[in-house]
């Protein structure tokens, strides 16, 4: 019996354990900014602690985003809604390949003045609905910046160092470990 690869490397793949809010935040946690001048320091403290408190930074975005999503559920929505109908408006009109998949004749031309009042009208939606294309856009970039700036400041403990080499020598991948190795970020080991 053969495994492909990209099964072996799920056979390994472990979810990191929800660091203690006493750990992440509260009493044995020690904050300090980094050194500014130091790019390759300060970067290598933020790619370790993502490794280490991956679990307690996807907590903190879902938790995030449903708090926004409570406060303002229709803005929610209806922002979700403007962002997935222009996400299909560009994959739709604008990609030669979506013109070629639907079975349209190439060579004809398509209504210029449909194109025209779909874009009005789209542009007009956005407009009208901004508030809650900014609330959607609030609640997914707000977690990605309380992320980077507790990645930043966090110091790291020796807990922390330990787990992050048996991470980097690759006995346990997580899927924080696999998207910064794709990304080329990965740290050395020692």
């Amino acid at each position: 019996m053969t495994t492909t690869q990209g099964a072996g490397t799920l056979d390994n793949l472990h979810l990191a354990p929800l660091r203690s809010l006493s750990d992440f935040l509260l009493e044995s946690a020690r904050f300090q900014l980094p050194n500014f001048q130091d790019f390759e320091k300060w970067g290598n403290r933020v790619v370790n602690n993502l490794l280490y408190y991956q679990t307690n930074y996807f907590v903190m975005t879902v938790t995030v985003f449903m708090l926004v999503g409570l406060l303002h559920p229709m803005k929610v929505l209806l922002g979700l809604t403007i962002i997935g109908a222009l996400v299909y408006v560009f994959v739709r009109f604008f990609a030669q390949d979506a013109r070629r998949s639907v079975g349209a004749d190439p060579n004809q031309q398509p209504n210029k003045w449909a194109i025209l009042a779909g874009t009005v009208l789209g542009g007009y939606m956005v407009l009208y609905l901004f508030d809650s294309v900014l609330i959607v856009a609030l609640a997914v970039l707000l977690p990605f910046s309380l992320t980077f700036v507790h990645a930043s400041l966090r110091l790291r403990n020796i807990k922390n160092k330990i787990t992050n080499a048996v991470e980097i020598v690759g006995v346990k991948q997580s899927p924080m470990g696999q998207f910064l190795e794709a990304m080329g970020l990965m740290p050395t080991a020692f």
